[in-house]
């Protein structure tokens, strides 16, 4: 099929054709669990990691996932969630967000780690794996918000129960995302107080004033009763 092509020719040819499937690296074609778990032996410098690449490989098995939960194919969901918990791809996120993005980034744990450099961020990323029993956090006093006087506990895990913790959400939350109700705003990825305020105000909005009236009256005569 290609011994007619040129050779200026060939390689955009082979790209199409690689476009179709994951190309390994022997040049076969292969599905994408199959690439995936190719990837596993693949080592990135952190300095040099294609970190669009990986947010891409990893958006797309998340994908999949919700795919699998919205048809409720367990088993196939069950499959691609463990196929992300051993993605290089998630896991190098996984400690990125832990490591550099978060705001708690600074905060060391019982280990007393705080800040890694680049080594450690690679060896942590390689190591990842959420086996194991987790280690104690470390529990601190903070003034709980509009009453400086009282304080309430509050732990933190090591860096390393961090990065398995933002793992097993990037497993676990596509499944989910596709069961909650669609008007529920609490502790969701992308939404916010502010967004259940809005679903409120236009909800209010397509109801009769006269419905609104009634629902008023009727609670301010139970109240005048209690």
């Amino acid at each position: 099929m290609l011994e007619g092509l040129s050779k200026k020719q060939t390689p955009r040819v082979m790209s199409r054709i690689c476009r179709r499937g994951h190309c390994s690296l022997e040049g076969k074609v292969v599905n994408s669990s199959e690439y995936v778990m190719s990837q596993q032996n693949v080592r990135y410098e952190w300095n040099e990691t294609p970190w669009r690449k990986l947010e891409k490989s990893s958006f797309k098995l998340q994908k999949r996932i919700y795919r699998a939960s919205k048809c409720n194919d367990i088993k196939k969901m069950h499959k691609l969630q463990r196929l992300l918990l051993k993605s290089t791809s998630a896991r190098m996120l996984a400690v990125r967000r832990v490591t550099q993005d978060n705001r708690g980034k600074k905060t060391a744990g019982i280990d007393g780690k705080a800040n890694l450099n680049q080594k450690e961020r690679l060896q942590l990323a390689c190591s990842l794996d959420i086996k194991g029993k987790a280690k104690p956090s470390r529990r601190v006093w903070i003034p709980k918000p509009g009453k400086p006087s009282e304080r309430r506990p509050l732990g933190i895990p090591t860096i390393s129960c961090r990065a398995k913790q933002t793992l097993v959400k990037m497993a676990l939350e596509p499944e989910w995302e596709a069961k909650f109700e669609p008007n529920t705003y609490g502790f969701r990825c992308g939404r916010s107080c502010h967004d259940a305020i809005k679903a409120i105000f236009y909800a209010l909005c397509k109801k009769s004033a006269f419905i609104l009236e009634h629902v008023f009256k009727l609670k301010n005569e139970l109240i005048c009763e209690a």
